[in-house]
């Protein structure tokens, strides 16, 4: 991923630096495992651990001949080991992919508690700022159009218990792919013991995988990509919303706008919502991941690489961005603008048609049929859409029309907002009880 998107210890972690960090600690770690079963010479490991890990430019420079990675990386690494013979029992009876996938596994489950730190923090914004506005009255909206009213808390409630689902969807990924394998050219075990890879993987908080060839099949990471695309939609969710709340014509939200910024090269008053758009463009770069990363379940018989040329591309682009989303949009959350007056207000943008709803349900109450009482209501619609009357004194004429009187005592409680959200507090009482950070009830 590109450094504008990359967070710094996202991007630490995925780095070539951090990377050969990580496979000296699995080399380390098979290679004491092995000297105290008596398999290799105990006077190897301790130059061995003393050996600093080489550079990625170290490396590079010998794969420019090798073209093989991890050839590359030992013969560096031998390089740093004094005395170099002390090296010969790295990677003792491994092949390539007990390194790459078990380090691999500590990589994903590196970046998955970054990931998890995020869900925790952004829930935690985002029940704070619903709780906040639960007595925030706004149009509620279906198909972009006004539909009952409702209170703006409810909506972002919404979004807190789904950020706590991602939340709780990580921690199981994260169980998914804490496996690593230990198991020798196509996974016999024909060159090392069983009993090393349980030693091993338990040293590295991994667990062996059940069984495995000569790589890990790729069910579990394809299964952890699939939870960051849904972690990174649900955030485009809630800047698609601030996105609509900030159109001229609602004017009900805005994102933080700092001192100095500007929101258009050629318009002065422009204060764009930015932020939210970079959310909603970026979400798409996480879901793209899903595909290549799936296509690695299947491979020719016991092992090739095609997984790996996509891997290198898609797993860190998929955590990097993740990341950066989980913080971007957390800072939208958080510096959000409500403007309480202007949602207020917007539930009389259509003149009362809001409360079409109730009115319908008020008149078969009375004993209308449904039918009858679906006519009258729409045709006082439409007589407020076309002649723009109060959707009130439409009703009353429509009434008139159709021989019916209604009683202005229940009309007035029909056209207050507020009955509409009376029953929502059991919604409030769960988030207030929803801890961030651990899965919803």
């Amino acid at each position: 991923m590109i450094e504008r998107y990359t967070l710094h210890e996202m991007g630490r972690l995925w780095g070539e630096a951090h990377k050969y960090e990580l496979w000296c600690q699995v080399e380390a770690a098979v290679l004491a495992a092995q000297a105290a079963a008596g398999v290799v010479p105990a006077e190897c490991v301790a130059p061995v651990l003393a050996a600093p890990p080489p550079t990625p430019e170290a490396v590079a420079a010998i794969e420019a001949v090798t073209n093989h990675d991890v050839i590359a990386f030992l013969t560096a690494w031998a390089d740093n080991t004094t005395p170099r013979e002390a090296a010969a029992y790295v990677h003792f009876g491994m092949t390539s992919s007990d390194l790459l996938d078990t380090a691999l596994a500590i990589q994903l489950t590196e970046a998955t508690d970054l990931l998890i730190a995020r869900t925790t923090t952004l829930t935690a914004a985002l029940r704070e700022h619903a709780l906040a506005h639960r007595h925030t009255l706004r149009p509620g909206r279906t198909h972009g159009m006004h539909a009952e009213p409702d209170v703006w808390g409810h909506r972002v409630a919404d979004f807190a218990f789904a950020m706590a689902r991602c939340g709780a969807r990580l921690r199981r990924a994260r169980t998914a792919i804490a496996v690593g394998k230990l198991s020798g050219p196509v996974g016999t075990y024909s060159s090392i013991d069983p009993a090393i890879e349980a030693a091993v993987m338990a040293d590295l908080g991994l667990r062996p995988a059940d069984v495995a060839t000569q790589v890990v099949l790729r069910d579990p990471i394809a299964e952890w990509a699939c939870v960051l695309a849904i972690t990174g939609t649900v955030c485009e969710a809630i800047a698609l919303e601030v996105r609509h709340g900030q159109r001229t014509e609602v004017s009900e939200l805005t994102e933080a706008f700092t001192a100095g910024q500007k929101g258009s090269s050629a318009m002065p008053h422009k204060r764009n919502p930015v932020r939210s758009e970079r959310i909603c463009g970026l979400a798409r770069i996480v879901r793209a991941q899903i595909v290549p990363v799936l296509e690695g379940i299947p491979l020719w018989h016991e092992r090739d690489i095609s997984h790996s040329s996509a891997e290198r591309v898609a797993l860190p682009d998929a955590a990097t961005v993740t990341d950066y989303l989980l913080e971007q949009t957390t800072g939208l959350v958080t510096g959000l603008v409500v403007d309480v007056d202007r949602m207020r207000a917007n539930l009389d943008a259509t003149a009362g048609l809001i409360y079409s709803s109730a009115v319908l349900l008020e008149l078969i109450g009375t004993g209308m049929s449904r039918e009858d009482a679906y006519a009258l209501v729409q045709q006082a619609a439409a007589q407020t859409l076309q002649a723009g009357v109060r959707f009130r004194e439409a009703l009353t004429d429509q009434a008139a029309r159709h021989g019916q009187s209604l009683d202005p005592a229940r009309l007035d409680e029909v056209f207050r907002p507020e009955r509409y959200i009376a029953r929502l507090g059991g919604v409030f009482d769960r988030l207030e009880r929803l801890e961030p950070g651990t899965d919803p009830a």
